[in-house]
């Protein structure tokens, strides 16, 4: 076993891997003349429907999203809000990373560097919740990858039992990628001791975001510059790198098609580009990754993901932005040559007349303000509702069984853990609390601006003055919920793993629900 200060030095020699080595990156994949840019019109002009709150919620104050600055100001936002969810029990810890994932009775809470190296517990935490009331943590992942901060790369794939991470110190990582068995969740085995994990034999791949093919023999590897990299799974104790390529000047997540012939890598700037994965999915000699399509949009940035679903046999994407006001659009991928934004889902609090709002209590509450991240459906074909970490807004759940008239049901945002900074060393909310700006509202306040929406004594407030020092007065939730019946299990950046209860008033399991999440 390696010391804390071996474990050190080998996430310090993987952030200095800048570029991919022993596979050559290929140019951007050829593009077929059919494919085309979009631009989003007026189907993202609406919020969703309010949710219609039962008894014992406790609703919020103001607009849809949001925790007004007199709410933080007062310590109201420390209660929480909740409307037709409630929580059964949780874990912090010493906070969550960005992306977190769940198999079986177990969650593994994501790591954020350099706050990963922080306290008794460092790198990934693994929580045992067979009762969630009373999650339990039992074993921590050291391996270099889980303590140079996983990012939204920690995913599961439930079938055959495997838990992957890759190492991203900071936006961007190489070199590191683990994977484990979990067969028995609450004590993960690595199965990799080898590339990936030993930090003398690192994997040419680099890192930011990551998921499984539908089947859980790829691993497909995304960073921020552009690069994106298939690891062959077949064995998991030998991860090979069996295709990559460079996508362009910016990538981040992605969705997979349910057969993996189709890659729906997300573009930072606002859009995403559809792949053909087939011949990396066959396996062919040579396999190539041809470009199929691309889009983008104005209203959003930093596109996140998407989810691939099918309603009554025809295939959509619901697909969510993480910077601006873009929400999550419904792409209707049917003619993928010629993709298509057919609806969106928002709250109140991303229009662009309330812009000047989400300025005036997002002040003092860091980077993000009430952006989408990460959502799941209840199923992939003919779901009934999506669950969304949607940052400061909390947990917000949504009836999709018809994807053109959308409703919210039900939001859970977490008790604000107000000036506890310092106890939240894995937290990405308490780590970016040096600054107080909302910088990933910028796009949308200057779009504002120039429509004529902004109103500078509307987005004035007792927080304008908090450009550094964030306050945590509302908690960052990034992670794609998971259902589990009438249960959700999520993690936050400031209140960690939580399990959380729908009410049956609102929501009745379908018989063959299935997180998806897309990869």
């Amino acid at each position: 076993m390696w010391g804390n200060r071996g474990r050190y030095a080998a996430v310090v020699a993987a952030a200095a891997l800048l570029v991919p080595a022993g596979v050559a990156a290929a140019g951007p994949p050829p593009q077929d003349s059919s494919g085309v840019v979009h631009e989003a019109g007026e189907v993202g002009w609406h919020a969703a429907s309010r949710a219609e709150c039962g008894p014992g919620s406790r609703p919020e104050s103001g607009l849809q999203g949001d925790v007004p600055a007199a709410d933080r100001d007062s310590g109201r936002s420390a209660e929480g809000y909740e409307c037709n969810m409630t929580r059964l029990g949780g874990f912090a810890g010493d906070g969550a990373g960005i992306v977190s994932a769940s198999h079986d009775h177990c969650a593994y809470m994501g790591s954020l560097f350099p706050g990963s190296l922080v306290g008794p517990e460092t790198g990934v935490q693994v929580v045992d919740a067979s009762d969630p009331a009373h999650p339990t943590p039992t074993v921590t992942l050291t391996e270099p990858a889980m303590l140079a901060g996983t990012w939204e790369s920690l995913k599961v794939h439930s079938g055959r039992k495997l838990l992957v991470g890759t190492g991203v110190p900071a936006l961007f990582g190489a070199g590191l990628l683990s994977v484990y068995d979990i067969s028995d969740c609450a004590h993960p085995r690595l199965l990799n001791p080898g590339a990936g994990t030993d930090p003398r034999m690192p994997l040419p791949v680099t890192a930011h975001e990551g998921g499984f093919s539908p089947d859980g023999l790829t691993y497909w590897s995304s960073g921020t510059e552009g690069v994106l990299s298939a690891v062959d799974l077949t064995d998991p104790a030998q991860p090979t790198v069996i295709w990559q390529g460079w996508m362009g000047m910016s990538a981040h997540g992605f969705g997979i098609s349910p057969d993996g012939n189709r890659l729906y890598l997300s573009n930072n700037f606002g859009g995403l580009t559809v792949l053909d994965t087939s011949a990396v999915q066959d396996r062919d000699v040579g396999a190539q990754v041809r470009q199929v399509a691309s889009m983008s949009w104005t209203d959003g940035w930093a596109t996140q993901h998407s989810v691939p679903v099918a309603y009554d046999g025809h295939p959509y994407l619901f697909t969510v932005d993480e910077g601006g006001s873009g929400g999550i659009k419904l792409i209707d991928v049917a003619d993928e040559t010629n993709p298509a934004i057919v609806n969106s889902i928002k709250l109140e609090i991303n229009l662009p007349e309330n812009i000047d709002s989400q300025v005036a209590s997002g002040m003092g509450g860091s980077a993000f303000a009430y952006e989408s991240h990460y959502c799941s459906a209840d199923r992939p074909v003919d779901p009934t509702a999506l669950a969304c970490g949607w940052v400061s807004s909390g947990v917000r759940v949504f009836d999709v069984s018809d994807p053109f008239d959308v409703k919210e049901i039900a939001y859970y945002n977490p008790p604000a853990q107000t000036s506890r900074n310092l106890e939240l060393p894995n937290s990405p909310h308490a780590l970016a609390s040096v600054i107080g700006v909302p910088i990933l509202s910028a796009p949308a306040v200057l779009q504002a601006v120039i429509g004529g929406q902004f109103d500078l004594d509307e987005a004035g407030s007792s927080r304008s003055g908090m450009v550094v020092a964030g306050d945590l007065s509302s908690d960052w939730c990034f992670s794609p919920p998971e259902w589990r019946g009438n249960d959700l299990w999520v993690s936050c950046s400031d209140n960690g793993f939580m399990t959380l209860r729908l009410s049956e008033d609102v929501y009745t399991p379908p018989a063959d629900q299935r997180s998806t999440i897309g990869s």
